[in-house]
């Protein structure tokens, strides 16, 4: 059973900001450390910082001879199954590093070239340059790296959603990188059937298939040895009939010089390091966080009137707060993933003194969100989101209670939802009136804006969101 059936959530994955594992089985997903670099919000950063930190201290220890605490270090990459993720077949085992060819995997690390001469620069590239090691080894060294990460994102998520956490259990060994050592410690963790579990947010997941030997060398590699071919006049140069010379993929593979392996790929890369440049760069323009339809096949436009029906049913009032919070949550993720991501509800500031219902991590880069940094001058690291499940007109108090959250370091971007409104124009004033004084952007969302979003969905719009956000944006600037 997935996730949100366990535990009766009623949403799909197009809500979750987690993948919805299903703790049976492992879903053919990995942890992509390229795309976790890749992006720009707090907690992707946070755990890129502890990768890297691993990364480097492993490979000084082998570039600097000292094998054995290297080895020490890469003792600790065990099997995880936490997170249900791989190629495992049943229950989930894990497909990392496990005692059969631990040592064999070592060596190849410790004695590869690749390693030695600083071609390899990121954990990823592993997967390039040494035997052995392929999208699940690579995927499972992240988790248990950024397990500390992955602990604390799976806490906040239980938290929004109510699931319950079991007290004091061992978080099992992460990557400690204030110590530059591995650590444990006693956590409230999510217990599946007497097993931990971690939630891993869908946007640092994919089917690995960029980031591959083949690809680097087939589309790089072979391409600049067929101009580099050509411009020497090599013997593997024919002619097209109306004279044009050329050079195949096919004949360069068949080389003895040139044909695929991990070994010939370091080497060429030690010569070439532009062409890697170039794969690596090619990889990052490229690169798109994978979407909810990839990991779930449900139809979108059923899921939008599914949300317009299921926003209808919630009463105004206290009684149902809870879960107008929750359905806010929902849509938000429908609507606006991948650009806001790690939903927090409640987060406290100011030592507890104050709270922000829900508290989106920004992780655009591009689009409206990413206009906030680059056309519209206003930090937006995280969007703060306060929820009223009530009818009656939302005045000043209510808006000095988020502008209350704004600050230079946290940002200065928030929604303020509710149910309706009495004169729409009255509210954008009173949200004016912030953005003028400086204090920041607010934009107020009821409703009937969230129902015409998602009908916009169902006519077939792509992010239905850009032009609204940028419209209200505009009514709130020159209002």
């Amino acid at each position: 059973m997935k996730v949100s059936e366990i535990y009766n959530l009623e949403v799909t994955q197009f809500e979750l900001d987690f993948v919805d594992i299903d703790t049976e089985a492992d879903t053919p997903l990995f942890v992509d450390p390229f795309f976790l670099g890749c992006r720009t919000d707090s907690w992707s950063i946070n755990a890129t910082r502890t990768l890297r930190s691993f990364f480097q201290a492993f490979v000084n220890f082998i570039r600097d001879g000292k094998t054995a605490r290297a080895r020490a270090l890469f003792d600790y990459l065990h099997e995880p199954n936490e997170t249900c993720l791989g190629l495992s077949r049943g229950r989930p085992r894990g497909n990392a590093i496990g005692s059969i060819d631990s040592n064999k995997l070592f060596n190849s690390i410790a004695q590869s070239r690749a390693v030695a001469t600083g071609i390899v620069e990121d954990l990823e590239d592993f997967r390039l340059f040494i035997d052995g090691i392929d999208k699940d080894k690579i995927s499972d060294m992240t988790t248990n790296i950024t397990r500390s990460h992955l602990v604390t994102y799976t806490q906040e998520q239980c938290k929004l959603w109510g699931i319950a956490l079991q007290q004091n259990v061992q978080s099992g060994f992460y990557w400690d990188r204030n110590t530059h050592s591995w650590n444990n410690r006693y956590e409230s963790m999510l217990i599946v059937d007497g097993r931990k579990i971690l939630l891993t947010p869908k946007g640092i997941v994919s089917y690995s298939k960029k980031h591959t030997p083949q690809k680097y060398y087939n589309q790089f590699v072979l391409e600049y040895l067929q101009h580099e071919h050509l411009r020497s006049h090599s013997a593997l140069v024919q002619h097209r009939v109306d004279g044009t010379p050329y050079v195949t993929k096919k004949s360069l593979k068949e080389s003895q010089e040139s044909s695929y392996s991990k070994e010939f790929l370091a080497s060429f890369t030690d010569s070439h390091p532009e062409v890697f440049r170039d794969f690596k760069e090619w990889i990052q323009h490229t690169a798109i966080a994978i979407s909810n339809e990839e990991i779930d096949d449900s139809d979108p436009v059923l899921i939008a009137q599914y949300l317009i029906n299921k926003l209808g049913a919630i009463a105004p009032g206290g009684e149902d707060a809870t879960k107008y919070h929750r359905l806010v949550v929902g849509i938000l993720e429908f609507l606006f993933y991948p650009d806001v991501v790690s939903p927090i509800v409640e987060n406290e500031i100011h030592d507890g003194r104050k709270r922000i219902d829900i508290t989106f991590d920004n992780s655009a880069s591009k689009g409206f969100f990413h206009r906030l940094h680059t056309t519209y001058q206003t930090p937006a690291q995280f969007v703060f989101v306060e929820c009223k499940n009530y009818s009656r007109e939302v005045a000043n108090p209510e808006i000095d209670q988020l502008s209350g959250r704004f600050s230079i370091n946290r940002g200065k971007f928030g929604l303020l939802l509710c149910r309706s409104v009495d004169n729409m124009d009255t509210l954008l004033a009173r949200c004016n009136d912030t953005y003028v004084d400086g204090r920041g952007i607010m934009l107020p969302i009821i409703d009937d804006d969230l129902i015409a979003m998602l009908k916009k969905v169902i006519e077939g719009v792509v992010n239905p969101h850009e032009e609204f956000l940028s419209q209200r944006f505009r009514a709130v600037a020159l209002n």
